[in-house]
């Protein structure tokens, strides 16, 4: 059962990796068109600056939960390594607690942010209108996600601190 769930939430947490790969290119595109309009004399489009304001949120939020899964947070590979295994897996385990149960508040209160902005339907003012519910749009899904990739940690199916240190710095 809970490798069945594990191998949904990779699903998920993939797809948002490439949601979140697919916004910085648009963020390119859009830098590049908006910098080729000044350069040549043209008014570049006013919303570019409120679009890449947007879109590096989401794509903090969509990539989230991808790197909590791949490790890619930072860790402190030195006292880690040099705690004895007892005292490393109990300091692990709370760690992992207190993400998790920080990840599930930011994803409760940021599903409240969202529905009463939903409810008010009130717009942020920056180069252009946007409603301020997309603002709050890609927080509840995506730090549900990093809660459950570190209830994941938690429940002992993988381990955040277990990796050979060869393994990273070959990789780097």
């Amino acid at each position: 059962m809970i490798g069945f769930i594990d191998k949904a939430l990779e699903r998920a947490v993939t797809g948002l990796a490439y949601i979140a790969a697919f916004i910085i290119a648009v963020i390119f595109v859009m830098i590049v068109l908006d910098v080729s309009a000044r350069i040549f004399g043209a008014t570049p489009p006013g919303l570019t600056m409120t679009v890449v304001e947007y879109a590096l949120l989401y794509f903090a939020m969509c990539s989230a939960p991808w790197l909590v899964r791949q490790r890619g947070h930072v860790a402190i590979e030195a006292l880690i390594t040099a705690l004895p295994r007892v005292l490393r897996k109990i300091l692990a385990k709370i760690v992992y607690t207190a993400c998790t149960v920080a990840s599930f508040m930011f994803a409760y209160y940021s599903t409240i942010l969202l529905s009463e902005a939903l409810a008010s339907m009130e717009f942020d003012l920056r180069g252009v209108e946007v409603p301020l519910w997309l603002l709050f749009a890609p927080m509840p899904l995506s730090f549900f996600l990093v809660s459950l990739e570190f209830l994941m940690y938690l429940i002992g199916l993988r381990s955040y601190y277990n990796y050979d240190l060869s393994e990273v710095r070959d990789s780097v």
